[in-house]
């Protein structure tokens, strides 16, 4: 929705395992012929069958919170990853990651996040969507916005807004800021929101 306010046409399809890691995910089996998007879910819960699956162009992961950081665990992000991007440049798409965030009480842990995800990146010639940072540049600047549930762990509305204009600014290079779309936000916050993520964006990218 936040894209459809900036006029960009967007569709796209969420593989995901409860409380898994990146390495859990067959990204072939995923992408098998008639795999995703071999059948869509329309009006009135009918099926629509697509003739040959969704096509997509753009392949965004991530991994757990802790899993590009944790000591037992790292290898399997950069191995998962290097794989993964074979493949789909192999299936004629763009892969992605997704920086995640910190915990609300370990902000610590955005540097190291950033870094794997750098690296990774690096490595293996990739985008990367800086969530994880502009998280950190509000957790820092904007104390009066809560980006977290109670849990400290998954995104408030705020900070899946958030996501998504870092997401928009990533993806499509262009600042979110003044986008009409709010998710039902206050509008000072959206808008703090917005310049945040096209801050963090334009850092992340800058020579």
């Amino acid at each position: 929705r936040l894209a459809a306010s900036a006029r960009h046409k967007v569709s796209g399809t969420s593989a995901t395992i409860s409380g898994s890691g990146l390495d859990w995910h067959d990204m072939a089996s995923l992408l098998r012929p008639d795999g995703l998007g071999r059948y869509s879910f329309v009006g009135d819960n009918d099926i629509r069958f697509n003739p040959q699956g969704r096509q997509y162009d753009t392949v965004i992961m991530m991994d757990c919170s802790q899993c590009p950081i944790h000591p037992k665990l790292q290898a399997a992000f950069h191995e998962t990853v290097a794989k993964d991007a074979r493949l789909l440049r192999e299936k004629g798409m763009r892969p992605m990651l997704f920086m995640s965030w910190a915990y609300q009480d370990k902000p610590e842990m955005s540097a190291a996040l950033a870094h794997q995800y750098t690296q990774a990146a690096n490595t293996n010639d990739l985008s990367v969507i800086p969530a994880g940072l502009a998280f950190a540049r509000v957790f820092a600047n904007d104390k009066d916005i809560n980006l977290y549930e109670s849990d400290k762990r998954h995104p408030s509305l705020a900070g899946t807004y958030l996501a998504a204009c870092t997401a928009f600014a990533a993806l499509y290079r262009e600042s979110p800021e003044g986008l009409a779309y709010t998710a039902g936000l206050p509008k000072d916050v959206a808008a703090r929101l917005q310049a945040a993520a096209w801050l963090s964006v334009q850092e992340y990218f800058a020579p």
